[in-house]
């Protein structure tokens, strides 16, 4: 009896061992995201204020409930990435590898551009869904209550739209080999492009939303169409989906919101916050 107690007590330590570290694991994973997070839509949010003063007057409670909202939902990507990274080191559960010749070097470069391909194809199908009348009042109408989006919006999702975000990456990782590094980079576009998208002004050059490049990749112009209109410009990194499928709108400029804020500001900040004329309105 006594042995199988010892056996039985060391089964129990073994899954309090792996339980407390997959905990970590997440809670560590948690805490990359949401400070990512906060560093990047910071960063941009002041360059925001240095370039365009005055554009996010009279927006402080919004961008309050914008930054709950995203660290609500950097625990949602942070857990699920977390147990991965866990699996990862320990019992190499996912395709991720350190050695950069365990594959050909021109494989880096396609690896990041399938994961990106393949991310921006969940997204536009999920996010198009999401503008369904049920789906759009459950979950999405939180995203679109910023009005116009910030820096601060990228991540305000409502749990269950976070949810469907948070499991595209864990599932290619499983699937598809790519090197660390490159992962990084995936990550590193997905968190820019996330903020840049929805801080009301043109961060790039223009070639990357005018010309031949802009016909292609999707930045602030055309996802701040998608804010003003709801029913197009669905896409997160490309426009491909969107020209396939006939849901590109171009891209749009930022005059009207601009000149919102100078109201706003003119108005001491007690103006309106935002412009509700888009409001419930589904594809």
């Amino acid at each position: 009896m006594g042995g199988r107690s010892a056996i039985g007590y060391t089964a129990l330590m073994s899954a309090l061992s792996i339980i407390a570290a997959v905990t970590l694991s997440a809670l560590a994973m948690t805490l990359i995201v949401g400070v990512r997070y906060l560093v990047t839509s910071a960063g941009f949010a002041l360059a925001t204020k240095l370039r365009h003063p005055g554009l996010y007057t009279g927006l402080d409670p919004q961008i309050r409930r914008e930054i709950w909202w995203s660290l609500v939902s950097a625990a949602i990507y942070g857990i699920p990435a977390g147990v991965l990274a866990w699996g990862w080191e320990r019992h190499g559960w996912t395709r991720v590898y350190r050695d950069v010749h365990d594959y050909p070097l021109w494989y880096l470069p396609v690896s990041v551009l399938a994961y990106l391909f393949l991310h921006d194809t969940w997204f536009y199908w999920t996010h198009r869904w999401m503008h369904r009348p049920e789906p759009f009042k459950l979950a999405h109408a939180v995203h679109h209550a910023s009005r116009p989006p910030t820096a601060w919006a990228a991540m305000a999702f409502h749990p269950i739209e976070a949810l469907t975000g948070a499991v595209v990456i864990p599932l290619l990782v499983l699937a598809i080999p790519i090197h660390v590094a490159a992962l990084g980079l995936v990550l590193t576009i997905m968190t820019v492009m996330g903020v840049t998208n929805h801080m009301g002004w043109e961060v790039f050059p223009r070639f990357m939303w005018r010309g031949i490049v802009g016909r292609w990749l999707i930045t602030a112009s055309h996802h701040q169409r998608h804010h003003e209109r709801y029913g197009c410009n669905y896409g997160l990194y490309f426009r491909f989906w969107d020209r396939l499928c006939g849901t590109d709108d171009g891209v749009g400029d930022f005059a009207r919101a601009h000149a919102r804020a100078r109201a706003r500001s003119d108005a001491g900040g007690s103006g309106i916050a935002a412009d509700r004329g888009g409001a419930g309105r589904v594809a």
